[in-house]
């Protein structure tokens, strides 16, 4: 049998060509409601495992953050509480950096988290735990084991933004719930000791964002005006009721 040719491999460049005008042209009503200039300069990604979605905040040379929009986590493995060793499926939970763009995924597209952190390196030091796993993702796609799987638009999106912003420009926030809003999360099983002060860096991260803009309230419809002149004799509104009707 003839030997098939490897699949063609992609640059970061290449990519941009082939994305980049659909998914600037997507991102930029969010960037005028937001009044932020594209490209931004910095970005801030938050992960909510519970809540499902993924906020994207920007900001501009004032370095402010300022929301820009949220997208829907399609799949994401594991359970709530963080990542402690290769294998068990869980996405991690911490402040990470973006190390890389994969513009030849098998998930379409994309962004490689820097798990694990000095902070997950510390702890599994502390633990005496050594494979701690990696190949952390936020990609497209809808499925997932450990990553967050975004769907192929989505993921071409934030790769796009990514690039365009450049990766050392981008945190990631990875949290098991918003702490703006919620409290730590209750589990079925002892978290390990040291989660409170994880908890305690990812809540220091939140609290410099914005909290997502609530939907706006809908229009109250207008009252129809009542005329001031009395209703004619006989009318519904000034016949006196059947003989017989309940009052």
């Amino acid at each position: 049998m003839p030997t098939l040719p490897p699949p063609r491999r992609f640059t970061i460049a290449e990519r941009l060509t082939q994305y980049g005008a659909d998914a600037r042209a997507r991102l930029k009503p969010y960037f005028a409601a937001a009044h932020v200039a594209y490209p931004p300069a910095r970005v801030a990604l938050v992960g909510l495992k519970q809540e499902r979605e993924l906020f994207v905040y920007v900001a501009g040379p004032d370095g402010v953050m300022r929301w820009l929009r949220s997208y829907p986590i399609l799949a994401a493995s594991g359970r709530l509480g963080p990542k402690l060793k290769a294998g068990d499926k869980q996405v991690p939970e911490g402040v990470y950096a973006i190390e890389s763009l994969n513009p030849n995924s098998r998930f379409h597209l994309s962004l490689r988290v820097g798990y694990p952190n000095a902070f997950d390196l510390a702890q599994a030091n502390r633990d005496d735990r050594t494979d701690l796993g990696g190949d952390i993702m936020i990609h497209g796609a809808d499925l997932s084991i450990g990553c967050l799987a975004m769907g192929d638009e989505a993921a071409e999106d934030l790769f796009v933004l990514a690039a365009d912003v450049a990766p050392e420009n981008i945190d990631v926030i990875l949290s098991p719930v918003d702490f703006r809003v919620h409290g730590v999360p209750r589990s079925d099983r002892p978290p390990p000791p040291w989660v409170d002060d994880l908890y305690a860096d990812i809540r220091t991260a939140l609290a410099v964002l914005p909290p997502r803009p609530l939907p706006p309230k809908p229009k109250a419809k207008a009252k129809t005006a009542v005329s001031g002149r009395r209703a004619p004799a006989g009318s519904a509104r000034t016949s006196r009721p059947a003989s017989g009707a309940r009052r």
